[in-house]
């Protein structure tokens, strides 16, 4: 049996246990689950979602936080540290409980093999019911139904979005989608779907199993003021709320969200009105339509298909005029850039690209290739994202905007050149 005294240790140890880094399917993590006996007391909510996930999960948790609960929270990817997968209280937990907690899974596997993320998702599940949470948030990874996540049994169960991404394990169209996102809903439990277009195999299924489905625009919605906005879901309706931290126009719709998996906890954690302004206000989630402090100004977004493109182009839409408009940008291989760049091209003048070094990255020459073909004439390569976002600020004057965008990877590197950089 492997044992390892530190967090990367570990890390590099998980990352070549199972032959494959994504396998889907329930039989092994869940034999692992019931060889350590996690069976969570507390509620669970399960966030699934092409995008908007995270930010759900962000504001879900806050909320409860602020109301005075002990939450725990899963999500993926990091940026910078594993540790921010694991929050408590929105704060990751140290290096030390993450070690104590897969050196268990480890005692527990036997022989059984499993994915970095299945490793993971066991070891914030053991250190939520080590720590004894009131609540656990708990970000699907990839799809729902075969995700490892869904080996717990969920109080209620959130499908954000439904659009294209990881079209090799989830499907090529919406429906294909849908179904696999709606695994995540149980019989009997409230199911939200914040997808203002669901797609029919989502319904279908939630019919079948016979879950309390609500869906945005008939079960719930919000009405937005100039600088405030209101909730509405049956019988509940909640007024002058803030608008969220988390900037974009999108986050409303991932605000409704939030408030109407509140419902479905009430019974178990009823939630005043107070801890629900406060953690809308309060709310922190790096890395999306993140605006930096200061001159020129600086987005970061990690948005990486289609529809989170056509997010960040209304949003850049929405805001105030830039005299320039560069982009930071970088993707993987097994990404839709075609798609992606189309609905951003008009938001930008110049294009600095950067060469990302890991599995699946692509070469500056290969990015700027891409981008002419895509219409896209200026464009300046670069080694690294790093270089890129350092001359995209050298070039960049006081009325003028970056946005660094196209993969977590693309915003990982430009956060750790900035710390370097300040």
């Amino acid at each position: 049996m492997a044992s390892f005294d530190t967090l990367n240790d570990w890390l590099s140890h998980l990352e070549s246990i199972h032959p494959a880094a994504i396998d889907m399917g329930l039989a092994r993590v869940s034999a692992v689950r019931d060889a350590m006996g996690l069976r969570p007391t507390f509620p669970v909510v399960l966030v699934g979602g092409t995008n908007g996930k995270g930010s759900v999960c962000a504001m879900l948790s806050t909320i409860l936080e602020r109301a005075g609960f002990k939450v725990g929270t899963y999500s993926s990817p990091h940026i910078l540290r594993y540790n921010e997968r694991v929050a408590i209280n929105m704060q990751p937990v140290s290096d030390e409980r993450i070690v104590q907690s897969f050196a268990a899974i480890e005692a527990a596997r036997g022989d059984t093999t499993l994915t970095y993320f299945e490793f993971g998702t066991l070891a914030a599940m053991h250190t939520f019911i080590d720590e004894q949470v009131d609540v656990a948030v708990l970000e699907v990874g990839l799809g729902g139904r075969l995700d490892a996540v869904n080996i717990f049994e969920p109080e209620v169960s959130v499908v954000v979005s439904v659009d294209l991404d990881h079209q090799g394990y989830l499907g090529d169209t919406r429906e294909k989608v849908g179904f696999e996102k709606a695994g995540i809903f149980r019989a009997g439990k409230l199911a939200i779907c914040a997808d203002p277009n669901p797609p029919q195999s989502l319904l279908q299924h939630a019919a079948k199993l016979g879950a309390d489905l609500r869906l945005v625009g008939k079960d719930f919605g919000i009405t937005r003021l100039d600088h405030q906005w209101s909730f509405h879901m049956g019988e509940v309706h909640r007024h002058a709320l803030p608008v969220p931290a988390l900037r974009g126009e999108y986050q409303m719709i991932n605000a409704a969200a939030a408030l109407a998996a509140l419902e479905g906890l009430r019974p178990l954690l009823p939630v005043g009105i107070g801890a629900i302004k406060r953690g809308l206000l309060e709310v922190d989630w790096p890395g999306r339509f993140q605006v930096l402090p200061g001159r020129p100004l600086t987005i970061l977004d990690v948005g990486h298909n289609p529809h989170a493109a056509r997010a960040l182009a209304d949003s850049l839409k929405r805001m105030a005029y830039a005299q320039n408009r560069f982009a930071v940008f970088s993707m993987l291989s097994d990404k839709d850039l075609p798609a992606v760049v189309a609905a951003l091209k008009d938001e930008f003048d110049e294009w600095f690209v950067g060469g990302l070094d890991m599995p699946r990255g692509q070469t500056a020459a290969a990015l700027t290739s891409q981008l002419h073909a895509q219409g896209v004439a200026k464009v300046k390569p670069f080694a690294s994202v790093a270089d890129a976002w350092h001359a995209a600020l050298s070039a960049a004057g006081e009325n003028d905007r970056i946005v660094v965008f196209g993969s977590f990877h693309t915003v990982a590197e430009v956060m750790a050149a900035k710390s370097t950089h300040a």
